[in-house]
């Protein structure tokens, strides 16, 4: 940008500002209508005007280093972008209004300076809009990552024994995950036999039938035993009339006779007492 703009930008610094929190004051009033706190809008409109600034003051590389900051704030504070490209836009009339008289009143130099203008806060818009929407990706892919860690959780209940409960429709990408988790919790938790539970899983087709199937034998490669434990009787009659074949590793009707098996496998029993139950050698 021309030295000149610059140079007026920075002279003209606190009459740009003060236009420009007027301006914003009445797009403030059009997104939030008092909802938020003042102290914050005060502060992001602070930083705002800061990152402004930065961009004709600073290096190039420490200007898009704040620019990028600030994309990353506002989806922590869950703040709209089109607030603050409204506002960057707000800024370009202002400047243009402001300081471009101030430079020079050949008309065609005063075209050229817009243009300067237009372009400096373009640049701003751009990079705000890519930083924000990076930022907002990544977001939205760790809380991906910790809600499908949740969805298929290995759960050890007794030394040897780990549940996996399933709970909703299971895609092949979810059949991925829940492989993966299975695995890695067999190897971690030194866990022998394996029940995954299907009684949340509304619907067992062929696919569905299948993915289980495979997360069976990739248990049994890593040295445990798996357990289906379950089977609701409209999701046995499906498995039955779609001609599924799961008769290649055990299966049970509640996750209680899992358990049972599952510790008549690693040489323990249930056995009753007075108040209730207990499991021993």
């Amino acid at each position: 940008m021309h030295s000149s703009v610059v140079q007026a930008i920075n002279d003209h610094q606190e009459q740009l500002v003060s236009k420009w929190k007027e301006e914003m004051a009445r797009v403030q009033e059009e997104y939030f209508k008092n909802s938020l706190p003042d102290d914050l809008v005060f502060t992001n409109n602070e930083e705002f005007i800061d990152v402004l600034y930065s961009s004709v003051r600073l290096e190039r590389s420490e200007a898009e280093g704040k620019i990028k900051h600030f994309a990353e704030r506002l989806i922590q504070t869950d703040w709209p972008l089109s607030y603050f490209t409204q506002g960057m836009q707000a800024f370009r009339r202002i400047v243009t209004a402001c300081i471009v008289p101030y430079i020079n009143n050949a008309e065609e130099d005063s075209v050229r300076l817009s243009v300067e203008v237009e372009e400096w806060v373009d640049a701003i818009v751009n990079q705000l809009v890519d930083d924000y929407s990076d930022s907002w990706i990544k977001t939205l892919e760790l809380q991906q990552m910790a809600l499908n860690e949740l969805s298929a959780p290995l759960i050890p209940v007794f030394e040897k024994v780990s549940v996996m409960p399933l709970i909703g429709a299971i895609d092949t990408e979810r059949a991925k995950l829940i492989m993966e988790n299975l695995l890695d919790g067999i190897i971690q938790h030194r866990s022998q036999v394996v029940l995954i539970d299907i009684t949340g899983v509304p619907v067992v087709d062929t696919m569905v039938a299948n993915h289980i199937i495979q997360a069976s034998k990739a248990v049994r490669l890593v040295g445990a035993e798996c357990i289906l434990v379950g089977i609701r009787p409209e999701i046995a009659q499906t498995i039955v009339n779609l001609g599924i074949d799961l008769s290649t590793f055990p299966t049970k009707s509640s996750l209680r006779k899992g358990i049972e098996s599952a510790l008549e496998l690693t040489q323990r029993k249930m056995v009753q007492v007075e108040n209730g139950a207990e499991w021993r050698a």
